[in-house]
């Protein structure tokens, strides 16, 4: 008796460990090579913490310079009901701009991500503000 128990006691732990969703779609590290940008986030757990700005506490992400500690908080996401894409809201690590942008999956491994409303997104480069583009592609890595 006891070992009939025990097998259905794990047999339902086994059936409940496994019907859960893994959502990764908007989980982990996307990279654009042409302006050496990424973007680190987990929109579901929002559990990403800004390196050298952890006074903001965990947050859905961050969009990050590539050798440079400017970054653009993400600080609310909101996962479409399909996780074919992702409302944000951003602002810079000085707090001075904040914008809102959409990051769409294309595939597995290709992401856009698309300004709207806002402040024009810009990074640092060679001492100067280098603008990115309304729409910048992103690669899963």
């Amino acid at each position: 008796m006891k070992k009939a128990l025990l097998a259905l006691t794990l047999t339902a732990l086994a059936a409940t460990a496994f019907a859960q969703k893994q959502n990764t779609a908007f989980k982990g590290y996307l990279y654009n090579n042409e302006y050496d940008v990424y973007l680190r986030i987990d929109f579901y757990n929002e559990s990403v913490s800004v390196p050298g700005n952890e006074l903001y506490g965990r947050l859905p992400g961050f969009l990050g310079k590539k050798n440079n500690s400017f970054c653009w908080a993400i600080t609310a996401a909101r996962v479409a009901d399909d996780e074919t894409s992702a409302e944000l809201s951003l602002i810079n690590d000085y707090g001075s701009e904040d914008l809102t942008a959409t990051l769409t999956r294309q595939n597995d491994s290709t992401y856009v991500l698309r300004q709207e409303k806002g402040s024009t997104l810009k990074v640092p480069k060679n001492g100067k503000w280098q603008k990115l583009p309304k729409s910048l592609p992103f690669i899963r890595r």
